[in-house]
């Protein structure tokens, strides 16, 4: 059987972080991902409001690094929940336990678009388990050096 999920969307609130009884971090919170297709009229995209959660490093990593209107993308499962409210009425909710969440967004389309920035750190990471790895592979310009060489060929 399969069950995994991966979507992109901005989220709509900042994520809650909190520490259960044996101090295990989780964070929650929920994105707005919009649909690929719009109304058969021809109306706007409708857009799906998804409710995430996040366990331990992910919690913190979450928890440090995005706000409300930040855009991520998430990759886990699908986690359907039965419980029962105050009232005595059985209830279902869906949400989606995220093994992953990744930057959707660089820093510098962030803030050219005047959206979130990150609580601190650089952009460029993610989460996995305990390690952040960085996207960021590019050189650095001073990495480069113009090549000097008059006669056309290349020297090597």
């Amino acid at each position: 059987m399969l069950n995994h999920i991966d979507l992109m969307g901005r989220l709509t609130r900042d994520p809650e972080l909190r520490y259960t009884q044996s101090q295990l971090p989780v964070v929650s919170f929920s994105i707005a991902v919009d649909r690929d297709f719009g109304g058969r009229d021809g109306s706007e995209r409708q857009t799906d409001f998804i409710d995430i959660v996040a366990w331990r490093s992910t919690a913190e990593f979450v928890s440090k690094y995005f706000t409300k209107g930040s855009m991520a993308v998430v990759s886990g499962r699908l986690q359907i929940r039965d419980w029962t409210d105050r009232d005595g009425n059985k209830r279902r909710s869906a949400e989606v336990v995220a093994d992953n969440v990744y930057f959707g967004e660089s820093k510098r389309s962030r803030d050219e678009n005047g959206g979130a920035a990150p609580r601190g750190g650089s952009d460029g990471y993610q989460s996995r388990g305990s390690s952040y790895q960085s996207y960021d592979n590019a050189p650095s310009a001073s990495a480069f050096s113009e090549l000097n060489d008059t006669d056309g060929d290349l020297p090597f």
